[in-house]
């Protein structure tokens, strides 16, 4: 059975600090937000399309 994951609340993006290495903060059914070491934020979501596993990046914040 899958992890349930809370969705993300602005309050939470706005607090994620840049650490070592990148890290992740999962809304669910792929979409996710990736803080980088250099304070960088990237929004992506994970898909399938014809079987293959995709990746999609919206913006930066």
């Amino acid at each position: 059975m899958p992890k349930r994951t809370d969705p993300l609340t602005d309050l939470r993006v706005r607090r994620a600090k840049p650490a070592e290495q990148p890290y992740r903060l999962a809304d669910g059914k792929g979409l996710y937000l990736q803080v980088m070491p250099n304070g960088s934020r990237y929004w992506r979501m994970k898909y399938r399309f014809d079987g293959k596993e995709k990746l999609a990046s919206f913006s930066s914040t």
